[in-house]
């Protein structure tokens, strides 16, 4: 049997990964999952509302389990949580069967696109947002080095973005 190769999108909140996945996800035939959306369904509440009445080392704790959940299946297009790749295990469990590709986007654009949402638990810390991102973003500025093709979305459409990693998956042997 041959065994198709997740294809995991890491990257900060706001870069897309929701939006291009599942658009990856159609393009080239393959299931989609959406790791905050999975854990979301499994408690009936979103991830604000599971980290406020549990706490995020439960929240990250259910990551880590989903995560070694999805590695036991193949062919998946994965969107991942902004911060599911700062736990090295899962990085560890997924790299055995994956291929990394990194979404991002300057401050300005990801600013834009979660201004009005109240569903980013881990941003909404009492800092003006914009401050909060930049600080979010210098102190992970290497945490999605794994990846091995980065695309910057703020820069192109999420269908330019699949389409530039098709071509690298075409290139790079990404079955």
């Amino acid at each position: 049997m041959i065994t198709l190769r997740h294809i995991v999108l890491v990257g900060f909140m706001g870069t897309g990964k929701t939006a291009v996945g599942r658009r990856l996800a159609d393009r080239l035939d393959r299931p989609f999952v959406d790791t905050d959306r999975e854990i979301e369904n499994l408690y009936g509440k979103t991830v604000a509302q599971i980290c406020r009445r549990y706490g995020e080392v439960r929240f990250r704790s259910e990551e880590t389990i989903l995560v070694r959940k999805l590695a036991g299946r193949s062919g998946l297009v994965i969107a991942t949580g902004g911060s599911l790749v700062l736990n090295q295990e899962n990085v560890q469990v997924l790299r055995e069967n994956s291929v990394f590709v990194g979404l991002a986007a300057d401050a300005d654009t990801v600013y834009q696109r979660i201004r009005g949402k109240r569903d980013r638990p881990f941003v909404n810390r009492g800092q003006d947002l914009k401050t909060r991102l930049q600080q979010m973003m210098a102190e992970r500025a290497g945490a999605y080095g794994m990846a091995e093709l980065t695309v910057d979305t703020g820069t192109m459409s999420p269908w330019e973005a699949v389409e530039k990693i098709v071509s690298y998956l075409n290139g790079a042997g990404g079955d």
